[in-house]
């Protein structure tokens, strides 16, 4: 099945809540420092654990009968960090074939699986003033990129970019090397990209300079209400098709290597999700810092009610 075409003609797509977040809070499992959960897929006890997560995502799509995306765990596997941590520079393909494996066994005609390709920018997601240029965005991610178009997944998610001109790096790789992509950035409780852009500006300036090549945009590691949809453009929602949102509607300063997991409601969180896809249009729906299959849980039985 295709990823494109699934996308344009559903209604909702679910993908997944947090998952190296919730392996770092067990006592059972030690993430890596540079490369968190990835490194895991080499391992027969991490691979358990994480099939186990991406399992529960998985089923709760299924049940609600709509497609689902799961990614494999490749956000910061960079070649910069692979060297600097002395692992394997096909860690990548390695993530990717251990998803493929996953959406092999649970492939399901009612409710299309597909496999996506995280990449994040290459210092701090929360310190815009530490993103790179374009031209330096376009050159660093290739090498990711181009192992994760090698490894063959549906679709590519940029997450968690806090500035317009890495993105705009990132999307234009993914363009000269032929692989769908969403670019996804970070934005503060008043609708603005962490370097202080409007996000529907920011979404106009990313496709112009990148002749509308992105599937779409998203926001992540957010809470639902930091989009405030009322009081954005429509047309910014012609493109913003997507969120994956914290469980909490602390800002980011407070919520960054806290020690405690911080949630808010989850009903209420449910329910702005859920307006944020029939009201706004937004269809690819997930969860973030926080969250678990009780978050994703809910919006799917709100759907298939």
């Amino acid at each position: 099945m295709d990823f494109t075409a699934t996308l344009e003609k559903c209604r909702v797509m679910l993908t997944e809540g947090a998952v190296a977040e919730r392996l770092r809070r067990r006592k059972d499992i030690e993430l890596h420092p540079t490369l968190f959960n990835t490194p895991l897929v080499n391992n027969d006890y991490g691979r358990q654990c994480m099939r186990e997560i991406y399992r529960q995502y998985r089923e709760i799509a299924r049940r609600a009968q709509v497609p689902s995306l799961l990614c494999a765990p490749t956000w910061r596997v960079n070649i910069e960090r692979l060297e600097a941590a002395g692992q394997s520079t096909e860690l990548n393909r390695d993530a990717v074939f251990f998803m493929q494996q996953l959406k092999d066994e649970w492939q399901d005609e009612t409710s299309p699986l597909f496999v996506g390709g995280l990449i994040g920018p290459r210092n701090d997601c929360y310190k815009p003033d530490e993103a790179l240029s374009i031209e330096e965005a376009e050159q660093f991610h290739s090498w990711q990129l181009h192992k994760l178009a090698a490894a063959g997944v549906d679709v590519v998610i940029c997450q968690t970019f806090p500035a317009v001109s890495e993105a705009i790096g990132v999307i234009r790789a993914c363009a000269s090397i032929g692989v769908p992509c969403i670019m996804s950035c970070v934005i503060n409780r008043r609708g603005l990209v962490l370097d202080q852009t409007d996000l529907a500006e920011a979404v106009r300036i990313m496709d112009e300079a990148s002749g509308n090549s992105p599937l779409g945009y998203m926001v992540n590691c957010v809470h639902p209400t930091f989009v405030l949809p009322e009081k954005q453009p429509p047309e910014l929602f012609r493109r913003l098709i997507g969120i994956q949102a914290n469980a909490s509607s602390l800002d980011h300063e407070d919520l960054d290597g806290s020690a405690v997991l911080m949630q808010s409601d989850m009903q209420e969180w449910g329910e702005l999700m859920l307006e944020l896809n029939t009201t706004y249009g937004m269809k690819i729906l997930g969860g973030c810092c926080g969250t678990d299959e009780k978050y994703l849980g809910y919006i799917s039985s709100r759907i298939k009610s």
